[in-house]
């Protein structure tokens, strides 16, 4: 199965992470490149190239890159996608983040429990958003996809 092997965010020009939001990136990363499942399929009778997979993810003109390189550093694919389908799930991930890492530091476990219940629903329906958008492009399944917008989250609003 192919999958990614390597992982860049530009996160250039974005201002610093806080620690929370630098910790979920690490905890991403590291969960990505342990397991995921990342597929170039086949389109119009072109070969594609085989995994696994460098990828470099980076906002540009308001759009998500995809750049991937094979292992060898040649050319896999590049597309970009429109960040619109993704503002206000990102946006209600954000919000409902900081009322959790707030909630971890004063509240009783049955309320942040609750308020956890709502983050991972939220991020699920990130993490379907952006398998949608990659239809067609690259075949992902719920676990990759729930990392990688994780990361989406990460340079979207950067810090």
């Amino acid at each position: 199965m192919s999958r990614i092997i390597e992982i860049e965010l530009d996160d250039s020009g974005l201002p610093p992470p806080t620690p929370e939001i630098e910790q979920e990136r690490k905890v991403a990363i590291f969960d990505l490149l342990e397991d995921n499942s990342f597929v170039l399929p086949k389109r119009d009778d072109r070969p594609v190239p085989e995994g696994p997979y460098k990828m470099h993810l980076a906002i540009r003109d308001k759009r998500l890159v995809f750049d991937l390189l094979t292992e060898s550093d040649d050319k896999a694919a590049e597309f970009h996608l429109s960040l619109s389908p993704f503002r206000q799930v990102v946006k209600d991930y954000y919000q409902i983040c900081e009322s959790y890492f707030e909630a971890v530091k004063t509240m009783p476990p049955s309320q942040i429990e609750t308020i956890d219940m709502a983050r991972r629903g939220i991020h699920n329906e990130g993490s379907r958003v952006l398998q949608e958008r990659l239809e067609g492009k690259a075949e992902i399944d719920i676990d990759t996809a729930r990392r990688l917008f994780t990361l989406i989250c990460v340079l979207h609003f950067g810090g």
